[in-house]
């Protein structure tokens, strides 16, 4: 099932963040690591959060449950996205 969102996001954004990125030298390969990372922090997290709403289609009443269930994850993922930003050789290191 598709939310329609991902596709259509990346064939606006990736055009633009492409050429933004060489010309401060960062690696395509790891724009491309931080783009999906942060993509889908975006699709856990509320506003948008598709992911997450997805996953109460089945049983809508464990809402509070499920959202707290999801912090821990949110967190991680967070901080994963912060090392992968911000320290380059994790994204670039099994490149070569």
């Amino acid at each position: 099932m598709s939310d329609g969102g991902f596709i259509p996001q990346s064939f606006v954004e990736v055009p633009l963040l492409v050429p933004i990125g060489a010309a401060f030298g960062i690696d395509p390969i790891r724009l491309g690591i931080i783009f999906l990372a942060n993509m889908e922090l975006g699709y856990l997290t509320p506003p948008v959060g598709l992911n997450l709403l997805m996953s109460f289609v089945p049983v809508p009443k464990i809402r509070p449950e499920v959202l707290r269930a999801t912090l821990p994850v949110i967190a991680v993922l967070g901080v994963g996205v912060l090392l992968i930003t911000y320290v380059p050789w994790l994204t670039t290191l099994c490149q070569n």
